[in-house]
Formats: C-alpha cells, sequence, structure tokens
C-alpha cells in the first residue's frame, strides 16, 4: 500500500477513535506513532522520538501557557469574576434584561484574565446564574446567555488558543493579541445587543431592568478598578512594547496573588490548587502539541495535507469559496472535540491551503487574518448543537435546565456570531486594523 492510502487511512482512524471519545492526544500520538512506522519504518520513528518532545516544549513562546493559566486560576479564587458582574450588573441592570447583559460583560472581563473558553464558562455560571434565576429570567436565556458568553474567553486577550494558534502558524504573538482585541469587543456588543432584541421579542424571557443606587454603583465602580488595572499592566504592557507576553503573564500572576492574599480573598490552599490545576492543563495542553507533531510528520511523509492544498488550489473555487468550506470544516469538528484540540489539530492542515490562496493580502497579514476567523468559528464550536462543550459545563452546572433549553437560548447568540464571521470575511481592517496601527 502506498504511504497516499496509509495516510487517508490514519485520517478516517483518528476521526474514529476521536468519535468515540478517545482523548485528541492519545489519538493524535497513536495514528503518529503508527503511521509513521508503517510509512518509513521504525529506524526513522525512533530517530524523530528522540529530541522531537524536548525540541517541541523547549519553545520560548510556549512558556508564556502556564504563566496565563496560573493568572486565570488565582483569578477566579480571588473573587475577581464577582467584582466584574457586579459592576456589570451596576452599569447594565437598569436595562430589560439586564442582568443577562451583565453576565456578558462580566464574561468578557473574566475572559480577558483567565484566557480560557470553558474557565469563564464555569466561573461565570457559578457568580451569575442564582442571579439570574433571582431575578426570574427564563432557563433557556440564563443558560445561554452564560454558555455564550464564555466563548468570549477565547479571543480577547489574551487568549490561550490564540497563543497556540500564534505559536503553529509562527505569528506574532503580541500582533494576534491586537488583532483580536476589536473583534473581541464587536463579539460583547452584538451578545448585548441579541439580550436586548431576544427579551422584547420573547415575552417573559426577561424582566424590566432595575437601577441600582448611587452607594451601590460607586461601590461597584470601585470593585473592579483592581481588574481594570490589572489588564491595563498586562495587556497594555504587551502593546505599549514594555515587555513580551511571557513576562506580562508573569507580572499578571503576582498582581493577581498580590490582589487575593491582601485583600484575604486568596488562601494558600486556594493558591496551591491553582498551581495544581495549571499543570493539569499546561500538561495536557503539551500533550496535544505532541501528538499533533507526531501526526503532522506522519501526514508530510504520506503527502496529505500537500494533497489536499494542491487538490483545492486547482479545484477552480475562488478563494473565498474555499475559505467557506474550510469554516464549515470547523464548524464539523466543534461537534466532536474542543476549541484547543481543533485548533492544533485543524491548522496544521488548513494553513497551507489558504497560504496559497490569493485574498490580495501580505502574507503576515493573512495569518492574522485566517487566525481571527478561525477562532471566531471555534467560538461557534462550543455552543453548536448538538455537542457544544460550554452548553455542556453549563448543564453540568445547572442540571435542572435540560440541555434543549440552553440550546434554544443559545440561538440568537448563534445568529449574531454568523454574522461578526460575515463581517470579518468581508472586512479584514476589523482584524488588521489595529495591528497596523500599533506597527505605525
Amino acid at each position: 500500500m502506498d504511504s497516499f492510502s496509509l495516510g487517508l487511512i490514519g485520517l478516517v482512524v483518528m476521526i474514529g477513535l476521536i468519535v468515540i471519545r478517545v482523548p485528541v492526544a492519545y489519538t493524535m500520538i497513536l495514528v503518529g506513532i503508527g503511521g509513521t512506522m508503517l510509512t518509513s519504518g521504525p529506524a526513522v520513528l525512533l530517530s524523530q522520538l528522540r529530541d522531537l518532545a524536548f525540541s517541541q516544549y523547549s519553545s520560548y513562546e510556549l512558556s508564556v501557557l502556564p504563566m496565563f493559566i496560573l493568572m486565570g486560576g488565582l483569578a477566579a479564587r480571588s473573587g475577581l469574576s464577582r467584582d466584574l458582574f457586579r459592576a456589570g450588573n451596576a452599569l447594565l441592570g437598569r436595562f430589560r434584561g439586564g442582568v443577562a447583559m451583565a453576565a456578558i460583560a462580566a464574561c468578557a472581563g473574566f475572559g480577558a484574565l483567565s484566557g480560557s473558553s470553558t474557565a469563564t464558562a464555569s466561573t461565570m455560571a457559578r457568580v451569575a446564574l442564582p442571579e439570574l434565576k433571582r431575578y426570574r429570567f427564563s432557563p433557556s436565556l440564563a443558560t445561554g446567555a452564560i454558555a455564550a458568553g464564555g466563548t468570549l474567553g477565547i479571543l480577547i486577550p489574551p487568549s490561550v488558543v490564540l497563543i497556540v494558534y500564534a505559536v503553529i502558524v509562527e505569528v506574532n504573538i503580541v500582533t494576534m493579541f491586537a488583532a483580536a482585541l476589536v473583534p473581541g469587543i464587536l463579539a460583547t456588543l452584538f451578545f448585548l445587543a441579541a439580550i436586548a432584541i431576544y427579551v422584547r421579542l420573547v415575552p417573559g424571557s426577561g424582566p424590566e431592568g432595575q437601577a441600582v443606587s448611587a452607594r451601590e454603583f460607586g461601590a461597584a465602580m470601585l470593585g473592579v478598578l483592581p481588574v481594570v488595572a490589572i489588564f491595563a499592566v498586562v495587556i497594555g504592557g504587551i502593546y505599549a512594547g514594555i515587555y513580551n507576553p511571557t513576562p506580562a503573564a508573569g507580572v499578571g500572576v503576582f498582581l493577581v496573588a498580590l490582589f487575593g492574599f491582601t485583600t484575604g480573598r486568596l488562601h494558600w490552599r486556594e493558591a496551591l490548587e491553582a498551581i495544581l490545576e495549571t499543570a493539569r492543563t499546561s500538561g495536557m495542553i503539551f500533550l496535544i502539541l505532541l501528538g499533533a507533531e507526531l501526526l503532522k510528520i506522519f501526514m508530510a511523509r504520506a503527502g496529505v495535507p500537500q494533497a489536499a492544498a494542491s487538490g483545492l488550489q486547482h479545484s477552480g473555487l475562488p478563494p473565498y469559496a474555499i475559505l467557506v468550506l474550510i469554516i464549515v470544516i470547523f464548524l464539523i469538528f466543534g461537534c466532536l472535540m474542543d476549541s484547543l484540540s481543533m485548533v492544533i489539530l485543524a491548522i496544521p492542515f488548513f494553513w497551507p491551503v489558504v497560504a496559497g490562496l490569493d485574498f490580495g493580502l501580505d502574507p503576515n497579514d493573512l495569518k492574522v487574518w485566517f487566525g481571527i476567523i478561525i477562532l471566531v468559528v471555534v467560538e461557534l464550536g462550543l455552543i453548536t448543537p448538538p455537542v457544544g462543550l460550554n452548553v455542556f459545563i453549563i448543564n453540568a452546572m445547572d442540571p435542572e435546565v435540560p440541555m434543549r433549553e440552553t440550546f434554544k437560548g443559545v440561538m440568537p447568540f448563534l445568529g449574531v456570531e454568523a454574522l461578526r464571521v460575515t463581517l470579518l470575511v468581508l472586512f479584514p481592517v476589523l482584524s488588521l486594523g489595529l495591528p497596523h496601527l500599533l506597527a505605525g
């Protein structure tokens, strides 16, 4: 059997293993090792394994991941999510559906600290769901808003998935952070608009708003200042060129820990839990990266990515039609795996295809623009029926609400997300404008 046929069989086996819920890292490692042995022999495989893990894990760019994960873990245990929700409610609670809007705003703020969609969804569910129930929001809107709001953790900097994408395609992490900021703000505004429209079109889904007292408003704004200050120091310092992302993440960890310990909200046991959680999460990410590299070696030797790139580039389809096809494939992948695994697995296959198409963009701009589009699509996958990871997380937090009700609640957000993807595809300036402005 020729190498290309083995590569195709490897893809089928890999998808089959993922469907039966074998962890993605183990799937890629098994298929990568088995395929390389069959196509190139054990000697080549052993030669690759000798220093592959070290060369992967010694990358300086990857050192930023554990630090930002730790910052998010400490922030969750320091009560910053409650401060964000309280401030959001003080600002938006006066509007109809305002408490749900406050949950979205708090998700955006916490996403800027945690960099993780699942962490944002699970943390904000603990804080916001009881309040949404107390104000008699419909179960579908309450859970749907939290599930959708959690997706903001993927795009609003600093984002773990965004960092991994930057490492894979070899683009500057700071540039990706800058490119993600405007689309992230756009997502937040679209989600707020979706809630405002939904509560007016669906009777009983959300109550009339209630303005807070001037004293409560002042206390809420004062309480959220530490979050604003930490974000300004960490992300503002990166954009200003004071430090690169790795030391910025270290500064963020120090500031969050300092806030938590000095206010008495964070204790040593909780800090240790955050460190252990960081070790587990980082280990999982690094294992997936190793599996992806093994799989990439096998597929490259089998010629599958090259054949896919050549086939699509010579298919006669216009570049934007191919891009839409890739977006649809990513949406399907979203029903099978989490966002990080999706990016690590699929980007090495599809980036060479996109790189060979003419969108009228500079090669570096193309990397950035494509990355932002794909990250938004990955967001969609987290709440897309029938398998949306964030929906499962919310269901685990509130099992009394049937999953179909939560999927019903995310539908308005899926609609505005589809609109945002369209705008980002048609108007690259939304992603590229800020990086160009900062570059001078």
